[in-house]
């Protein structure tokens, strides 16, 4: 009589333990999978503002080449890949979908849907620079786990945006500006004025399109959100080494 209970809890707890066994075995390649996924989605990033880098600099300012919209093809198709196999292997989809929508609406191809060697390069522009969004996202992801500390999570995370948002801000501003703006000569200028204003200092180049003017405004204030989370950082620091001695 005493042993049928005890082969009971005995079969029970190897039944619970080969439940815990799976379950890890899931998160583990789960979580395999998902960083994976985001250095293929940093890559692709990284590839996208390469060939934008080379499309604005060396373009005609007027309309996008073919070579440029297959790139950002193929990139976006990545990211929706990227998103569907995310939202495939999550163990509660609906949850998952209304959480992330948002990256499912930052890699759809919009410049490849509109034509974007048929629209105006204004309209072009703001419309490829989309995805760079959703590369912006994979580069803070990455950077998650690659630094485990909270604060210098933030701070690594922000130092990278900084100085990628400026880079880009320089494209599209010498983009928009080249053609109309007697004051700017070359993307060295350009890339010169974006980080004189993201130090707040400001520049002797002055915007003339709307685009220009509202990258003037934006870039101020990035810098001066930085300050704030630079002193963070440092107090952070200082503190944990006034525990540790």
């Amino acid at each position: 009589r005493g042993r049928a209970p005890a082969s009971c809890v005995a079969a029970y707890v190897l039944e619970w333990m080969r439940q815990k066994r799976i379950m890890y075995s899931s998160e583990t390649s789960r979580r395999g999978l998902r960083r994976t996924l985001d250095m293929l989605a940093l890559l692709g990033g990284i590839v996208l503002l390469a060939a934008v880098s080379w499309e604005i600099i060396g373009g005609d300012h007027h309309r996008f080449s073919t070579p440029y919209l297959i790139v950002q093809f193929v990139v976006c198709v990545l990211f929706l890949l990227d998103f569907f196999v995310r939202w495939a292997s999550a163990p509660e989809k609906g949850r998952y979908f209304l959480r992330n929508c948002w990256f499912l609406l930052l890699s759809i191809p919009y410049l490849n849907i509109f034509g974007g060697a048929a629209l105006s390069r204004d309209w072009a522009m703001l419309l490829g620079i989309i995805p760079l969004l959703r590369a912006f996202l994979a580069l803070y992801v990455v950077v998650r786990w690659l630094v485990d500390n909270r604060i210098r999570r933030l701070f690594t995370a922000y130092v990278f945006t900084v100085i990628v948002f400026t880079y880009i801000s320089a494209l599209v501003f010498y983009d928009y500006e080249v053609l109309v703006n007697d004051r700017l000569h070359g993307f060295g200028n350009a890339f010169w004025w974006a980080w004189m204003n993201v130090t707040t200092v400001g520049a002797e180049i002055f915007p003339v399109t709307v685009v220009g003017k509202t990258i003037c405004v934006l870039l101020p204030i990035l810098g001066m959100m930085m300050f704030p989370i630079f002193t963070t950082y440092i107090l952070d620091v200082y503190r944990k080494k006034k525990i540790e001695e």
